[in-house]
């Protein structure tokens, strides 16, 4: 998986694209370092290009809803489609962040 961050002011954007899988999370780690930032605000994940996620990513996502949480920060996931909203869905991750 590749995930790619910018931040001009806020949001901070992280864009990702391929697999996301339990492989990905030394790559994902220093992406909910970030969220503890005191100047940023939101974090949109942008999952367009995300074509498959699996249980360890969605724990990988909940790890950051409650990092976000603890500096009341607002995460959006914006962009799912095929199985990834399908497991997003099936994990009701709408009751936790914000869904484009």
């Amino acid at each position: 998986m590749d995930i790619t961050s910018h931040k001009v002011h806020n949001p901070l954007d992280i864009r990702m694209s391929g697999k996301f899988t339990f492989s990905d999370h030394p790559h994902f780690r220093p992406v909910i370092e970030k969220i503890s930032e005191n100047d940023l605000r939101q974090i949109i994940f942008y999952m367009d290009k995300v074509e498959f996620v699996d249980s360890a990513a969605l724990g990988m996502l909940l790890l950051t809803h409650d990092e976000a949480e603890k500096h009341n920060k607002k995460i959006t996931i914006s962009g799912a489609t095929g199985q990834v909203k399908k497991m997003f869905n099936a994990a009701r991750l709408g009751t936790l962040f914000n869904m484009q």
